[in-house]
């Protein structure tokens, strides 16, 4: 059995039916969308997508600076003046 990693679910005919009611009375939390008693699918709010994003981009970020950092040796130095 696959665990339900939201507080909130609702069938895929209810989401059809009303996806705005179901947004709303959620309050913001996750939604699970259910087929035949399954999660297929997780409904958020655009600012929790967002923050994920944005955590992904800075999970990214951070992967690029330490690889930079462990290249130092490469490193070119260059003068403020010249750039």
């Amino acid at each position: 059995m696959q665990h339900v990693l939201a507080d909130y679910t609702a069938s895929i005919s209810e989401l059809k039916k009303n996806p705005s009611a179901l947004i709303s009375n959620a309050h913001g939390a996750p939604i699970a969308i259910l087929n035949h008693n399954t999660p297929t699918a997780y409904l958020i709010p655009a600012k929790v997508y967002e923050k994920i994003m944005e955590t992904f981009d800075d999970f990214d970020l951070k992967n690029t600076v330490s690889q930079r950092l462990n290249d130092l040796d490469q490193a070119v130095e260059v003068d403020f003046e010249t750039l």
